[in-house]
Formats: C-alpha cells, sequence, structure tokens
C-alpha cells in the first residue's frame, strides 16, 4: 500500500510538474517573449521620451525586431542635465547601421509609444552590443497644441483683414472701386486685345 500510494504521488507531482511547463510556455508565448530567440542589446539616448514604457516595442524598418528592457536617468555634461537611457533588446539578425535615426513613434493618434529605428546606410559601421547612439527627442503635446494655436490665430487674424477690406485680397473682394476698375480695365482689353502686345516709349 505504502509503496502504491508513493507511485500514486510521483505520477501526480509529474503531471502537475509538467502542466506548469506548459503553462509557462503559454503565457511567455501570450506575452511575446521568446526566451530561445538570441539577440543583444544597445542603448539610444533621449531629453524627452513621451511615454516610452518599460516592454514597449521596437521596430527596425517598420518591423517589430525588439522591445524595450529598461529606461533608466543618467546626468551628462558640466551643467549636469538630465539624460533618458533606453535601453532596447534587438534580435541577432538585425544590423543597425550607426547613422541609422531613432526616434519616438505612435501607434495612431494616441496609441501605444514605442522605438522606431530607421535603418542609416553605412553598413560598414555596425551598431554593436551595448553602444549607444543620441536619438531624435519627440515634440511635445503641448507644443503642438502651441504651434496649432499659433496657426488658428493667424488665419483669425488674416480673415478679419480681409472682412475689414484690408490688404488685396480684402479690396478686391470687398472694395467696388477697386473692383470697378479691374471691370473696366478687362473689358477695354476685350474691345483693344493689342494693347497687351503695346509698348509705351520711355520719356528721355
Amino acid at each position: 500500500m505504502i509503496f502504491g500510494k508513493t507511485k500514486l504521488e510521483m505520477k501526480v507531482g509529474i503531471f502537475v510538474f509538467v502542466g506548469l511547463i506548459i503553462l509557462v510556455i503559454f503565457v511567455l508565448s501570450i506575452g511575446g517573449v521568446k526566451t530561445w530567440t538570441s539577440g543583444y542589446k544597445v542603448n539610444f539616448i533621449f531629453n524627452f521620451v513621451n511615454g516610452v514604457k518599460h516592454g514597449a516595442p521596437v521596430r527596425f524598418a517598420g518591423v517589430d525586431s525588439g522591445v524595450v528592457r529598461n529606461i533608466v536617468f543618467f546626468r551628462e555634461g558640466d551643467g549636469l542635465k538630465n539624460k533618458v537611457r533606453v535601453t532596447c533588446w534587438l534580435r541577432r539578425q538585425v544590423n543597425v547601421p550607426i547613422d541609422s535615426t531613432i526616434w519616438v513613434n505612435t501607434l495612431g493618434l494616441l496609441g501605444e509609444k514605442y522605438i522606431e529605428i530607421m535603418p542609416g546606410e553605412n553598413y560598414n559601421e555596425i551598431l554593436r552590443p551595448g553602444q549607444e547612439i543620441n536619438g531624435e527627442d519627440p515634440l511635445p503635446m503641448n507644443e503642438i497644441m502651441k504651434d496649432a494655436k499659433k496657426i488658428t490665430d493667424n488665419l483669425n487674424m488674416g480673415l478679419q483683414k480681409i472682412m475689414n477690406k484690408e490688404g488685396t485680397i480684402g479690396k478686391l473682394l470687398f472694395d467696388d472701386d477697386v473692383y470697378n476698375n479691374l471691370d473696366a480695365m478687362i473689358t477695354d482689353i476685350r474691345k483693344n486685345p493689342w494693347k497687351l502686345f503695346f509698348k509705351t516709349k520711355e520719356k528721355k
């Protein structure tokens, strides 16, 4: 009886162990993590990352090729300015030219932030494991809104000038004298088209 009970417990233990392994593989697959895929880490330096998070995708030439593994602050320069170092894991087959352009992109208008790598042309110099290059800082949303407001204000100002009969367009649209003179000139040219080719003599 004791031997039979031990054998049963062993079978249950093996079954549970196999179930845990299957569960771990399933969870890793759902999360897009492939521990058996070899790769390497590189660092991208930014002043502003606009909400990039740990685990965000990294795309190379528009293809998912890695993931953000770590984000840390560090100080640089005489003024000890804060910088952001984004450590990314890339697949082994991805070769990033040293002259590539790196920036923070967005999936949709207000979607997930991710790292975009546009390959450069100098494949003689490849980013090696542990190396770092500077990325291009994204434009903050408040700056975009400020620029949009400036454009809107300028358009409103231009429309207001037109409505007040100011400027060439305003006078052409609303000034009767300018319109009448222009209409008279066009009518005269229609009656006397030769005037288009007539050149007046300059006075000495």
